[in-house]
């Protein structure tokens, strides 16, 4: 399952049923679980973890050194969970001390060419990135979330589930759960992620709520704090409302508007 050109440290815990290409570099302290395949031409070096069933195409870079300048060659960590496709030439690096000492993938994820996971991102679980999404360092993505074709996303933001980046965007706020954001030039929410709740099985009678939640926190001219009093009492009659009340009483850089 291993081709013979490939290079493999001895200290690395490679499942049995593990295929890895030719010309593959893995690095020491890589762990990589059962049924993973990892194409030609992949450099992987760790600390990494690799849970089960992840397929990684060639020339993709896995647990490399961050891009930061305040790393200093300290043993930080990339742990990648379950069922993820990485294609070409994606990089995702590993964390920095100051950032928590680890990058963080979950499940399920679809990272298409080129994508880059900087150091110190938590990514959730069934997100979809579209080619030459790139974050940068501490952001955090929420599940089901998807970024658009060339999105860029700003250290420290926060990105909530079931929100939709249309290509080109830059995002320099928290996007609050549930939100279209959309525009190369000046990147805005554009409504509710409606075809992405349906998708996801969405009741239209919650739809209906969180259409409802927009209009507060973005059509009512409301203060973030009034708007977070009234998505409480929203809350209290639509639990889908919930999340978004929390992600705003907790959001530090503020939200897209």
């Amino acid at each position: 399952m291993i081709d013979p050109r490939a290079e493999i440290h001895p200290s690395a815990r490679i499942a049995k049923s593990v295929t890895i290409g030719p010309w593959t570099i893995i690095g020491p302290d890589v762990e990589i679980g059962e049924n993973t395949r990892i194409g030609p031409h992949v450099v992987i070096n760790g600390p990494t973890k690799i849970g089960e069933n992840n397929k990684i195409f060639q020339f993709s870079s896995i647990g490399e050194d961050p891009q930061d300048k305040k790393y200093n060659g300290e043993k930080t960590v990339l742990e990648i969970g379950s069922n993820n496709t990485i294609r070409e030439y994606c990089t995702l690096n590993r964390g920095t001390v100051q950032g928590g000492g680890i990058t963080k993938i979950g499940n399920d994820n679809l990272f298409m060419a080129y994508v880059h996971i900087a150091h110190d991102c938590i990514v959730g679980n069934k997100i979809v990135f579209s080619n030459n999404a790139a974050l940068a360092g501490h952001v955090v993505v929420s599940d089901n979330a998807i970024l658009g074709g060339f999105t860029g996303v700003h250290q420290f933001c926060k990105i909530g589930h079931y929100s939709f980046i249309g290509k080109g965007a830059f995002i320099t706020k928290d996007v609050p759960p549930y939100i279209m954001v959309a525009g190369e030039e000046r990147s805005a929410s554009c409504g509710v992620n409606i075809e992405g709740l349906k998708r996801h099985g969405f009741s239209s009678e919650a739809i209906s709520a969180l259409r409802k939640a927009y209009k507060i926190v973005y059509r009512k001219g409301l203060l973030l704090k009034d708007a977070i009093g009234e998505l409480k009492k929203l809350g209290e009659q639509h639990p889908e409302i919930e999340l978004m009340y929390e992600f705003l009483l907790q959001s530090e850089r503020g939200i897209i508007r």
